[in-house]
Parts: structure tokens; C-alpha cells; sequence
């Protein structure tokens, strides 16, 4: 990890103090290093639960849900109703959503087990398919639940800043033009998108 990162601080030097303010603070990039503690599902799950609200109510939410059904899995989903889906804290959108997932696992749609076995585009596409899963919340579980090394973010609005921040940018990045900005760090834009989230908080 750390010949890549320096890697990045060669490409576009730009990133260089952040890089080195996060080696002072002790706070180096751990994609694909951190195993994930939980199930693909529940990974998912927690991502949808935590979609536009704090992270205080995404923990408190989780809180709720895990104390209704128990271990998060697809078949103790499927047996919650609605109603006790919505009195943890859930919008009739992300029920909807979380008991789309449920289904997909248990009509056998998609294998979530065997998700990190799969290609990034394979991930994409089969993700992205089911009802309230976008772009956003699989490039989310491709770095944080796989590993994935190579996801450039563009749609997420820290990244944009955090890019914005690093090269003192006046005017506001847009996607498409952060997308071509990110063809240089390839293999590892994953990282780069880490660096620019890291930049915000320095």
C-alpha cells in the first residue's frame, strides 16, 4: 500500500501534503488491508440504511433494526413486515429497497457470498438491477466491503470537494470532468478518492 500511495504522490504531487499529513496523524489508507466484519448482505443492508441521514441516525437506525430481527440476513428480513421496518426508522423507499435485496438472495438473483469473486463490472451491473441500488451505494461496497482497488467515485460530493481542496480548484469540479481527471491513477483510484475524503478533515 505504501508503494502505491507514493506512487499517487508522484503522479499528481497535489496530494503530497495530504499524504504526509496522514502518515503524521497515523492515519493511512487501509482498502483492501481492513477485512470486513460483516456479510456482503448486511454490508449492503447498512449502506442502504445510512443513505442521507447522519451518522448518528444510521447508527441508531441499525441499532433498531438489529434489535427487531436479530443477525441481518436475508431470511430475517423477509419476515419483518413493513410497519416494523418503517418503526426503525426506514422510509417506505428503503423498505422497499432492503426487501428487495432480501428477495434477490433468497430467489437465488444474486449469490451475495460469492460477490467478491466477481468482477467490478459484473458487481456493477447486477447490483445496480435491483430497485433503489445505484451507482453510489455499489461504488461504496466495491471499496469498503470488497476491497476494490480501482472505483473512482465521481457522483459522491466529498470526493468532488475533496479534489476541489487539493488543487485549490475556485470554480466546483463536475463528474464527467473528475472522471477524466482519474484515467492518470489507474489502477488505484479508489485511493485517490480515500486521499480526497482525507483532505477534508485536514
Amino acid at each position: 500500500m505504501r508503494k502505491i500511495i507514493r506512487e499517487i504522490a508522484e503522479i499528481d504531487k497535489k496530494f503530497a501534503p495530504v499524504i504526509q499529513k496522514s502518515i503524521q496523524d497515523s492515519t493511512i489508507c487501509d482498502l483492501a488491508i481492513k477485512k470486513p466484519d460483516r456479510s456482503h448482505f448486511e454490508s449492503l443492508v447498512t449502506s442502504v440504511t445510512g443513505q442521507q441521514v447522519s451518522n448518528a441516525a444510521a447508527k441508531a437506525i441499525r441499532k433498531r433494526l438489529i434489535a427487531e430481527c436479530g443477525k441481518v440476513t436475508p431470511v430475517n428480513i423477509s419476515k419483518l413486515s413493513e410497519a416494523q421496518l418503517r418503526s426503525v426508522g426506514l422510509s417506505a423507499a428503503k423498505v422497499k429497497t432492503i426487501k428487495g435485496l432480501a428477495t434477490a438472495s433468497l430467489e437465488k438473483v444474486i449469490d451475495f457470498k460469492r460477490l467478491h469473486e466477481q468482477d467490478d463490472d459484473v458487481v456493477y451491473d447486477s447490483l445496480t438491477n435491483l430497485w433503489g441500488i445505484g451507482p453510489w451505494t455499489v461504488d461504496m461496497f466495491m471499496m469498503f466491503q470488497l476491497g476494490r482497488l480501482d472505483i473512482w467515485p465521481t457522483g459522491d460530493l466529498g470526493v468532488r470537494r475533496g479534489w476541489e481542496k487539493v488543487h485549490k480548484l475556485k470554480d466546483e469540479i463536475t463528474p464527467d470532468e473528475l472522471f477524466k481527471k482519474g484515467e492518470k491513477f489507474k489502477p488505484h483510484r479508489s485511493i485517490v478518492a480515500w486521499y480526497c475524503w482525507r483532505a477534508l478533515d485536514i
